[in-house]
């Protein structure tokens, strides 16, 4: 066997059979650890793996008969450093076809963009979490889909942390933003609900941003991208000795957040051992640290997201009840993308001047007509991926304005997309005046809508948005009585 083919990740004796049907994927990495993680990851999705534990071995490794084989490049920018970039470029010389994913610590625009242009497919911040590297990989292989123009990145851009960052005036997400900016003045715990991608994160740091507890601790914890039996030691913190392995005292994240807000994205995660533990900790205001003998009272705010409602989990019964009552004091739920269509130009042009004050890139405007192709397409990853298309449209731009050809496969999947120069003014601004066959809808409902969007405007400060809206405050309560609208909403 030479020294190229040793370092093959052996298949075990059930695998041996499917050899044949499975992938590989060249991982370019110098950590044994981090190395044995993602080959186990990746097994479990039908992978193999071959390590490469520098550069001068990875490109030696294309001209094997494994390497022949590859579908997919794994680099941790650590192992070439600074030469990452030049390390990629060599890499696609080689193979032009073979994505390749850049794992890195760095959070950099510039770098993303420098990969990018080298011919990074995607971009993944370490820790990475494994559904995050399977979607990824999975995204950048299959044939059957674009590969490259409407991938979303792994990664996205440093979220601001204001409501008014919050782009949109479609009713239900205007909606949602009021009931969020009322929810963020008080300490109940609040559940956010939408798919993935529709801006769950964002939305919880603006909360906490608004919130009495803003200069506080914050914490944010994607149970996903955590190793499941690492979960409870993040959360509740281990004394020394509390298992193996646990040499020091860690202080776990309840503990560091007294006082202030613990985010807890994709909460749905969380093993029922962790929820019972959840329940238990906030209907006594103590928490016990793994191991130890006594606890600590505190007092934390939770923000939860899930891509599924709980209430449907629960009746499932893959949520545990308790905790779901606890947190669900309020529930938003933000809509997809495709239900608010009309925000996507607003949103990419929001998204393009954000991108333009970026590092290594510029300011870009967009064609009437790149904006109904983009308006055409549903967005299975909603806003990050549209964000992730503009970004990826901005890097290989030569001109000053993205047009259609910035997304030609875009072009091919839609066709031909005519702009409808009258949509603006049937949606108003966010508001339908039409119903679909044409008609005007009731003065009632625009009535009920105005004042919705007037409320997630002033972000819930009703006295401002009696005001703007020419009414006293008891007229305002009263319409929102007789009208049938949540003054939380």
């Amino acid at each position: 066997m030479s020294d190229l083919d040793s370092h093959i990740e052996a298949p075990d004796d059930a695998q041996e059979d499917e050899r044949h049907e499975s992938r590989l994927v060249m991982l370019i990495d110098d950590e044994p650890a981090q190395s044995r993680l993602i080959s186990a990851i990746a097994a479990r999705d039908g992978w193999r793996t071959v390590i490469a534990k520098d550069a001068e071995t990875a490109i030696a490794i294309l001209g094997t008969r494994e390497g022949m084989q590859l579908s997919a490049i794994l680099l941790d920018q650590w192992v070439p450093g600074d030469d990452a970039c030049s390390l990629i470029a060599e890499l696609k010389e080689r193979r032009p076809a073979l994505p390749i994913l850049m794992l890195t610590t760095s959070s950099s625009p510039v770098l993303a963009v420098e990969a990018m242009r080298a011919g990074a497919s995607d971009y993944l911040v370490k820790p990475v979490s494994p559904d995050r590297l399977m979607e990824a990989l999975r995204t950048v292989t299959t044939r059957e889909t674009p590969r490259d123009e409407l991938a979303p990145l792994t990664e996205k851009m440093t979220a601001t942390l204001d409501f008014d960052a919050m782009i949109g005036t479609a009713p239900k997400f205007r909606t949602a933003l009021a009931k969020a900016a009322k929810a963020a003045r008080g300490h109940s715990h609040v559940v956010i609900e939408g798919e993935s991608g529709t801006g769950k994160e964002m939305l919880m740091r603006a909360m906490h941003a608004a919130s009495p507890r803003a200069k506080e601790p914050l914490r944010i914890i994607n149970v996903a991208s955590v190793p499941p039996n690492s979960v409870e030691s993040v959360l509740f913190g281990h004394e020394p000795n509390a298992f193996p392995g646990a040499f020091d005292r860690q202080i776990g994240a309840l503990q560091q957040c007294d006082g202030g807000t613990l985010v807890l994205d994709e909460v749905d995660r969380l093993t029922p051992h962790l929820q019972e533990r959840l329940a238990e900790a906030f209907e006594s205001g103590i928490v016990r640290p793994v191991g130890a003998a006594h606890g600590f009272r505190v007092d934390v705010r939770l923000l939860v997201a899930s891509n599924i409602g709980l209430g449907a989990l629960v009746e499932a019964g893959h949520f545990d009840k308790a905790l779901a009552e606890r947190l669900s004091t309020t529930v938003i739920s933000l809509p997809p993308l495709r239900e608010r269509t009309g925000d996507i130009p607003a949103l990419a042009r929001h998204f393009l001047g954000r991108i333009g004050e970026q590092p290594g890139l510029r300011h870009l405007s967009v064609s009437d007509s790149a904006l109904a192709l983009l308006s055409a397409y549903e967005w299975p990853g909603n806003v990050r991926q549209l964000q992730s298309v503009l970004f990826r449209a901005a890097v290989y731009c030569e001109g000053n304005t993205l047009t259609e050809e910035s997304f030609p496969q875009l072009s091919e999947m839609l066709g031909e997309v005519e702009s409808d120069p009258l949509s603006a003014t049937h949606e108003g601004v966010g508001i339908m005046l039409y119903t679909e066959d044409g008609n005007l809808r009731p003065l009632e409902e625009i009535e009920a809508d105005v004042i919705r969007l007037a409320i997630g405007h002033y972000r819930g400060r009703m006295t401002e948005v009696a005001r703007r809206l020419g009414i006293g405050r008891s007229t305002l309560y009263r319409k929102l009585s007789d009208l049938g609208i949540d003054n939380a909403a």
